[in-house]
Order: structure tokens, then sequence, then C-alpha cells
């Protein structure tokens, strides 16, 4: 598929690794259907109890390639694997579990909402700048962000586009735990290990019923993917990309 994305086998864990050194682990189109290929085998896989997701030290993921949205503003055809990838982690019949270091954004942020349990280190600082973009918040954010850190703190990270820091993120609920870069990998497979311990088929209700209607993610994941879609190929946006690509650059 790619090599941009590791995936292995640890026993009854799959790990996902996102391995774009050089992008910061910014997110291709490959590298979204090697993902989501990755989530639907496992969720067909007995053997296969809970999946981690990991970026590299100091980079989780810079989010999408804007070289992908560029394309598309400039009326190129656009893909549907971000969005397969997005449906996917929200019908995972599965745990999932994530480990975070450095830069997390965008995607980076808002892949982390569907986990069960993220895990961050204290240099970690969650940012999501759709806005800033001309676009809109993707991954169902709209809805699951709110309900976790309430509406103002939400208002902040997806209309503003502050960086939440590993402790403001761990006191508004949205990740498990802080660790130490060298205690992060570590310390996620250690809880993978617990997760996929447990009786599975007592582990899945009891996460169903947590999750609630998967419907009613799919269907604000569908309506954030329109209005994405247009803002796309906006003026706003088209402006952002253009702009942001100058400053790289000149830099």
């Amino acid at each position: 598929m790619t090599d941009h994305i590791v995936v292995e086998r640890r026993g009854a864990v799959q790990v996902i690794r996102m391995n774009r050194a050089d992008k910061k682990n910014a997110l291709t189109r490959a590298m979204y259907a090697a993902m989501a290929a990755a989530l639907t085998e496992a969720d067909a896989d007995p053997l296969v109890r809970a999946t981690v997701f990991f970026g590299l030290p100091g980079a989780f993921s810079a989010g999408n390639d804007l070289a992908d949205f560029l394309t598309v503003a400039t009326g190129g055809e656009g893909g549907r694997e971000v969005w397969d990838f997005l449906l996917a982690l929200a019908r995972a019949q599965k745990p999932l579990l994530s480990g975070v270091d450095g830069i997390a954004v965008g995607i980076g942020t808002t892949l982390n909402l569907h986990c069960d349990l993220t895990f961050a280190t204290p240099r970690t600082i969650f940012r999501t700048p759709f806005v800033d973009l001309g676009l809109v918040p993707e991954a169902a954010s709209s809805l699951l962000v709110p309900r976790i850190v309430g509406r103002q703190d939400a208002f902040a990270l997806l209309g503003l586009g502050e960086g939440f820091s590993a402790e403001r993120a761990k006191a508004a609920g949205l990740i498990y735990a802080i660790v130490a870069e060298d205690t992060l990998e570590p310390a996620v497979l250690a809880k993978a290990e617990e997760v996929a311990a447990k009786p599975p088929e007592a582990l899945k209700i009891a996460r169903d019923l947590m999750l609630g209607s998967r419907e009613e993610i799919v269907a604000r994941i569908e309506e954030e993917g329109r209005h994405f879609g247009e803002r796309l190929k906006s003026d706003e946006a088209r402006a952002a990309f253009v702009a942001f690509m100058n400053r790289k650059k000149a830099g």
C-alpha cells in the first residue's frame, strides 16, 4: 500500500504507525487508504483484540498533506480515502488506543476522538486549524468535542484553532494520560495488552453501550464532509493553501 504506514502485530494487538518522517507524518491519500484497510482487516480478524496508533518521535501527525487539498482547491479531483478512513474509525468494532508525541494537527488531533484511550507526552500540542484554512471540522469533531469538553473549549479548539497542551487536553477529558517520551510506547502497548486480555464479547458490548449510536457519528462525518468538500473549492481555502505553500517555499 505505502511505506508511510507500517502495520504490525504484537500478539493480539495490531499497531498502525504513521511513518513519513520528512513531512512530519502529513497524511496522503495512500496513507489514509492503508489505515482504513488495516482497521477493516482488524475487525474481520478474531485474533486481533485491539488496535494502537503511533506516529514518530516529536510528530504524531502534521495533519492532511496540504498538497492534496491544493489539488482539489485548484480544480483537481479529490478521492474518498480520507472519508473511508474516518468512517472506518467511527465503525471500528474493537478498542482503539493511541500514543501521541509532539505535533498533533488536524486529523492528528481528531483521530484520537475515536480512541478509547489516548496517551500523550508533555510536549504534545493538539491543534485543529480548520477554520484558519477556510475549512470546517471533520471526523465528527463538531459533535464529539463539545460533548467531551463543553461548548466553549470546543469553540477555542475547533473555531479559534487554539493549541491544547497535553495538560489542558487531560484536564478537558480529551486524553487518558500524560507519560514521558521514553515511556510512551511501552505504556500504550502495556495498556493495549491489558485491553486485549479482557473477555472480548463483554468488552464489545460495554464499549458499544458507551459509544452510543454509531450512525449519529457517521451522519455527522458525512455532513461535515459535504461542507468540507465545498469549502475546499472556496476562494478562502484556495487563498489559505497558496499562502501556506508560499511560506513553506520561502522558509
